[in-house]
């Protein structure tokens, strides 16, 4: 049976537990698992390689994201340097040049003393990944819409690139989720999550996602995840299940919210651009509308003065001034201080991430009440 996608967050396998007839999966709170004979061991053996509850999880995950395996992983960054580690000494990486603070961290100060070069482009170019790809181009690392300022990269036309070079493509779809996005059909190689955000989306789980189509890759991957060992617990695995049930409702409900405080963000005197690739203005507009369903439920402003953006991340009430997004809460962040702060100050303010940028996770507040604090705070 061919299900939609809402319905596929239900009933995808894992709905009723064929041991005890539980509506749900149980938490295998276990470290390891009895061997019946000498020859032949288990499914399980030790909870680091496999637990059923993290593999209900992983199941889950690679079939909405239209993989053949996934992997969950004990944050987002565990999950992209599991993966990160796929590159040998030698190997050169193109990365979009606006990507989130912590890989630009990991790439700049761990990998590269592996001997793994980076070198940050606007991917939003084609032309650009073109002429960054060296023969020792092995990876090309992708954020759309990226981390904070909501650039769109054509990734069907980074991925023909990419395979053209034999180049691996990976890509961070934390902002769009597999419900507004699905980077695997576009022909790229592997999907990266920072789970802790709208997949598990109630900000009380920190976990990361790799999904991947190719059995070789994921063969390669799970080597990895087994031998580094970064893997998510059962506790936190069945509270992401739980949570992604709920995952069409609260995209489409943070969505329009979204889209309502960009509306007036758009028409205030004190705010100077808004970030947001579901506006017409958008220069990625129209790559975002063939590639994905929706513009997400994350966008980025400045405002006139940095007393203003004081003020507004220090006064606002329905928000939360704090690190992350994609909670049923909305959050407002400072980039330059909080998920890009490991990025040079003349490097942050190349790429506009600037002293008055703020970004605002859209929750389930009502519009109507979020745009009035807003107002308050910007106009009052």
């Amino acid at each position: 049976m061919i299900m939609k996608f809402g319905t596929k967050l239900i009933h995808n396998g894992h709905e009723v537990d064929p041991h005890t007839r539980a509506v749900g999966v149980p938490i295998h709170q276990v470290s390891t698992f009895h061997q019946d004979s000498l020859e032949h061991f288990g499914k399980y053996d030790y909870a680091r390689s496999g637990n059923p509850t993290r593999e209900a999880l992983e199941e889950t995950i690679a079939q909405l994201e239209n993989g053949t395996r996934g992997f969950a992983f004990a944050s987002g960054m565990a999950a992209i340097s599991s993966v990160l580690l796929l590159f040998s000494p030698g190997d050169h990486l193109v990365v979009c040049e606006d990507v989130y603070g912590g890989t630009y961290r990991v790439l700049t100060t761990l990998f590269s003393r592996l001997g793994i070069e980076a070198s940050f482009v606007d991917t939003t170019d084609l032309a650009e990944i073109r002429k960054a790809i060296r023969p020792n181009t092995r990876g090309l690392y992708l954020e759309t819409p990226s981390n904070p300022l909501l650039k769109v990269t054509d990734l069907a036309g980074a991925a023909e690139i990419a395979k053209a070079h034999d180049i691996l493509v990976m890509v961070d779809n934390t902002f769009m989720t597999p419900y507004l996005q699905r980077p695997l059909d576009l022909g790229c190689d592997i999907v990266l999550h920072s789970g802790t955000k709208f997949l598990n989306g109630h900000s009380d789980v920190i976990c990361g996602f790799a999904v991947v189509y190719d059995p070789e890759l994921a063969a390669r991957i799970q080597f990895l995840q087994n031998s580094f060992g970064a893997i998510l617990g059962p506790q936190d695995s069945w509270l992401v299940l739980r949570g992604l049930k709920t995952l069409k409702v609260r995209m489409e409900e943070s969505q329009r919210g979204a889209r309502a405080v960009v509306d007036w963000l758009c028409r205030q005197k004190n705010v100077v651009d808004v970030f947001y690739p579901g506006l017409a203005s958008h220069p990625g507009f129209a790559i975002q509308q063939a590639q994905a369903t929706g513009p997400g439920a994350v966008l980025s402003f400045t405002v006139a003065t940095i007393e203003l953006t004081r003020k507004l991340l220090e006064e606002l009430t329905l928000a939360a001034f704090a690190v992350s997004l994609g909670g049923v809460e909305s959050i407002i962040s400072y980039p330059a201080k909080m998920s890009h702060a490991a990025m040079p100050r003349e490097e942050r303010e190349a790429r506009g991430i600037t002293g008055t940028l703020v970004r605002l996770s859209v929750g389930l507040e009502d519009p109507e009440d979020l745009v009035a604090d807003l107002d308050r705070v910007l106009n009052g």
